[in-house]
This record gives C-alpha cells, sequence and structure tokens, in this order.
C-alpha cells in the first residue's frame, strides 16, 4: 500500500530539521532557476529598500538627545536598522546575504552546480549593491531639503563600520554573514508570519547593535558617509565592501549552510 501523505504540522508545533532543510533547499532551487532578470529586478529592489534602515537611523540620530554609547540610542538606533531587513525579507526581495545560504544548500545537495551557485551570488550581490547606490544618491540630493537627518549623523553612522582594521572587517563580516544565514534557516522554520517578524527583527537588531558589517545595509551605511564627509574615502569604501563581502560569504555558506546541512542529512532532527 503506498505510504499516505504526510499529516500538516499542528499549530504551535515544531517544524522537524528535515522538513527546514527540505524547505530551504526548494527556496533556493527556487532562485538558481530564476531567469537572471527577474533576479536582477529582485535584488535592485532589494537594493533600494534596505535603505530605509539606514536612513531611519540617521533621522533617530539627528533628532535623539544621546548617541552612540548611549543605551536607549543603541536599542532605538538597531530597531531602525531590521525596519530595511523587514520590508526586504517579508516582501521575498533577493537579499545576497540571505542567498549565502539558501543557493548554497541545492548545492551541497547536488541539485545545483558551483556555476549556478556563482550567478545567482553575482547578479543578486550587483543588483542589491546597485540599489543601494541608486537609494544613496537619491536620498544625498532630497533629504538636506528635507532637513531630519544631519550630514554628521550619516558620517557617524558610517565611521561606526570604516574605522575598524582590515582582520575586524573580514572576522565581523563573518559574523554578519553567519546570522543572516540564521535568519533564512529561522523562516523556513517559522510558521506564522508574526513569528517571521519578531525573527528578523530579534536578529538584524543583533547586527545592528553589535556594529557588524553587514556588505548590502552596509554599502549603503558607508556611501552616505562618502558622500557627506571628506573623512570617508573611497579606498575606504572599496575595502569595507570587499571584506564584508567575503566575511558575510563565509558566515552564511560555512557556519549556517554546510553545518546545518551536514547535521541534519546524518540524523539531525
Amino acid at each position: 500500500m503506498a505510504d499516505s501523505d504526510p499529516e500538516p504540522a499542528v499549530a504551535g508545533e515544531q517544524t522537524p530539521t528535515p522538513d527546514i532543510l527540505e524547505s530551504v533547499i526548494e527556496s533556493g532551487q527556487h532562485e538558481i532557476e530564476r531567469e537572471p532578470e527577474g533576479l536582477l529586478l529582485s535584488g535592485f529592489s532589494a537594493g533600494l529598500d534596505i535603505g530605509f534602515g539606514p536612513l531611519l537611523m540617521a533621522v533617530l540620530l539627528t533628532l535623539s538627545d544621546g548617541g552612540y554609547g548611549d543605551l536607549g540610542t543603541e536599542l532605538l538606533l538597531a530597531s531602525a536598522y531590521a525596519v530595511g531587513f523587514i520590508f526586504v525579507i517579508i516582501a521575498r526581495s533577493e537579499l545576497f546575504t540571505e542567498h549565502t545560504t539558501l543557493a548554497v544548500m541545492p548545492v551541497l545537495d547536488g541539485r545545483a552546480s558551483v556555476a549556478n551557485l556563482a550567478r545567482v551570488w553575482g547578479l543578486v550581490w550587483i543588483s542589491n549593491v546597485v540599489g543601494g547606490a541608486v537609494f544613496t544618491v537619491f536620498i544625498v540630493v532630497l533629504v538636506p531639503d528635507f532637513g531630519v537627518a544631519s550630514p554628521g549623523a550619516f558620517s557617524t553612522i558610517a565611521h561606526r563600520l570604516v574605522d575598524h582594521s582590515v582582520r575586524w572587517l573580514f572576522v565581523a563580516g563573518i559574523l554578519a554573514g553567519w546570522l543572516m544565514g540564521l535568519v533564512a534557516w529561522l523562516i523556513a522554520a517559522a510558521q506564522e508570519t508574526v513569528s517571521r517578524l519578531l525573527i528578523i527583527w530579534l536578529v538584524t537588531a543583533s547586527i545592528g547593535i553589535l556594529h557588524l558589517p553587514h556588505s548590502i545595509a552596509g554599502n549603503v551605511e558607508v556611501l552616505f558617509g562618502l558622500f557627506v564627509s571628506s573623512d570617508i574615502s573611497v579606498l575606504d569604501y572599496a575595502q569595507f565592501l570587499l571584506l564584508s563581502t567575503a566575511g558575510n560569504a563565509i558566515g552564511g555558506g560555512v557556519f549556517v549552510a554546510l553545518l546545518k546541512y551536514g547535521h541534519v542529512v546524518r540524523g539531525g532532527g
């Protein structure tokens, strides 16, 4: 007799890890098989939308009596930072740091090649960065006339990312990629939109309060500083973008994709 279909999960019941893995693999496979134009448009949209997080941070830093180092201000800025990620992830736009886990899974499972992975990473990363650059130029032109965010606020936010050694940028980038990989994994396990919102806020606000370098959100943060401050150079921007991207890829690809896949296929969950 043929096996019966699996029963639907009971509300509140924990999702088995093999089911999470299969969901992540299928999501990654779907994106790998998408047309390049769709990936580019979705990635460009994500690069635009994620910029609202750094913009809100600059507005709040301008309006706040406190600054970095003040607990209330730090929590407020971290929550504002999470807003851009909520816009992007709930809308299912393509974000490079999610694909450091999602797109790796089908490769590990033998359903896609390394060339497929490189294609997705390249298209999504480029479109994310270009989208963030367009958002930054748009805001830099308009916001000074609105008077809601000072150039000093943009510069302060950017300096929190670029005033570090090469080693720090790379290692902290691994931690940021690791956390973003966990977002992709936990979103697949969550069964409700409210749960997903809480997961996104919790993880991305953690990245914000730790001031970890996220290559796509940080792209906007550092570009703001580059445009409004003479203290930040093109070299600072390029160094940040390259090292954070490499760190993010390792964090999501190794510490989440490889380890989660390995433990589940060996009987985990």
